[in-house]
């Protein structure tokens, strides 16, 4: 990796992630622009997707589409920072390591605990969910006993899967995608032949305030770019592929959604505001009971590609912050023969069982929030940084267009949507935050000792 010379001989208290690259260059680089494209489709389009129309609906009416369209270019504005600093920087970790390399260690720790912390608290909440639809299609999985079961049961099968090789992994993804958009495809075929206009004309445009809340709330049903990211270290010319994967994700994402909203509308029109499976009663009234069932049971295998997707990138987080010495080395450790990062992978999913075996969907949902978003504020703010230091791959990087004004832009979304946390949100993040502080001023000594070495 080519860099600016000022970060060639660091200062030991210093130490970014592109100066250890220890055992990075024993990752496989095997993830193309279509396997990267896939695992952002995959942990993007998750559960939410099948419940998220009622609740734009019943906000803002037959003006829903409209939220769609302010996402859209919110997340443009985002992915396209994201775009640049993939490019630029190739090192496993994601969002941390683009923030570190930008800003040091201190602000790339606690942006990356951040994440962490928000991409943790996001698959142990969909996993939970998982083992609720789970009880639903098949009551005898409903006592406790068996809802935890299945949890262990599919986090511990699918850190197996990863350990046995990122490959696999990334494969395994990309049929997953396949699995779950497909059910999604025929309702949207079928709703789209049967379309009725009369429920899609918009009768008054919406209140700033209520689409300001509608997009608010719809604009989480988009992240996941940067949990797909976080295995930068083993993706192929990234300077090309992550940039182009980008693009590609969130145009079908786009699309897909725009599309479930519009064939929802149709079907059930008003009674959209109160459906709890928006999706199913549309197949139901598009394709019968057969209909509903098959978008039932399509959204139990999207919640698994979620997790799947999820188990792939999160442990890398804890990988790269072993490699970079503010957590045990030892999870830096590549298994010599899978070459994969198996301790980071075990340790990952004992903290995924333990959260989604004691705590509620709702709870971890709102641990997730706020601390996702600061992450991308900051990897905005990167980008910016990462021009004036000129950090490069090997490659010309991925530049962002207009100069400084998308991330900006970026920036200003951000804010707006972080406006709306709630005080116990803030203090939530205040509280990781913290954590993160003292690990960094805890592991120091230790840091500069093996800098130096």
């Amino acid at each position: 990796m080519r860099v600016n010379p000022t970060l060639k001989r660091p200062d030991p208290s210093r130490t970014p992630a592109a100066a250890l690259p220890t055992s990075e260059s024993r990752l496989l680089r095997v993830v193309g622009t279509w396997g990267l494209a896939a695992g952002i489709v995959n942990v993007t389009i998750g559960g939410g997707i099948f419940r998220l129309p009622a609740g734009v609906y019943a906000q803002l009416g037959d003006a829903s589409p409209i939220a769609y369209v302010v996402c859209a270019v919110v997340m443009a504005l985002v992915v396209t920072c994201f775009a640049e600093a993939g490019s630029r920087v190739s090192l496993t970790g994601g969002l941390y390591a683009y923030v570190e390399v930008a800003f040091g260690p201190l602000v790339g720790f606690v942006s990356g605990m951040l994440l962490w912390a928000g991409m943790t608290s996001a698959v142990s909440a969909v996993a939970v969910f998982f083992g609720d639809a789970m009880a639903a299609l098949i009551p005898s999985l409903g006592s406790p006993l068996m809802h935890t079961a299945v949890i262990v049961s599919v986090l511990a099968g699918l850190a197996g899967l990863n350990i046995f090789g990122i490959g696999n992994a990334t494969r395994f993804n990309s049929v997953m995608t396949v699995a779950k958009l497909a059910p999604l495809a025929i309702v949207i075929v079928a709703g789209l032949l049967a379309l009725r206009g009369e429920r899609l004309v918009i009768s008054q445009a919406p209140a700033v305030g209520n689409l300001a809340r509608g997009s608010v709330f719809l604009l989480f049903a988009f992240l996941g770019v940067e949990s797909a990211l976080v295995p930068s270290g083993e993706v192929r010319d990234p300077a090309r592929t992550v940039p182009r994967a980008i693009s590609i994700a969130l145009a079908a994402v786009v699309v897909v959604y725009l599309c479930v909203q519009l064939v929802t509308q149709s079907s059930l029109g008003p009674a959209l505001a109160d459906s709890k499976t928006p999706v199913a009663d549309a197949a139901g009234v598009l394709l019968g009971p057969s209909g509903r069932t098959m978008i039932l049971v399509g959204t139990t295998i999207s919640m698994f590609g979620y997790v799947s997707g999820m188990t792939l990138a999160v442990p890398r987080m804890l990988y790269a912050f072993g490699r970079d010495g503010f957590m045990l080395s030892a999870l830096s450790q590549v298994h010599p023969h899978f070459r994969t990062p198996y301790l980071a992978i075990i340790v990952q999913t004992v903290i995924n069982i333990g959260l989604a075996t004691t705590g509620t969907f709702e709870q971890l949902a709102i641990a997730a929030n706020g601390s996702i978003l600061i992450v991308y504020g900051a990897c905005a703010l990167g980008v910016v940084q990462l021009r004036r230091k000129d950090i490069r791959t090997s490659g010309a990087p991925f530049i962002a267009p207009f100069g400084g004004v998308v991330p900006a832009l970026a920036l200003l979304a951000i804010v707006w949507l972080l406006w709306s946390l709630t005080a116990k949100e803030w203090a939530a993040l205040a509280a990781v935050a913290t954590a993160a502080l003292l690990i960094f001023l805890s592991t120091r000594g230790a840091r500069e000792r093996r800098a130096r070495a």
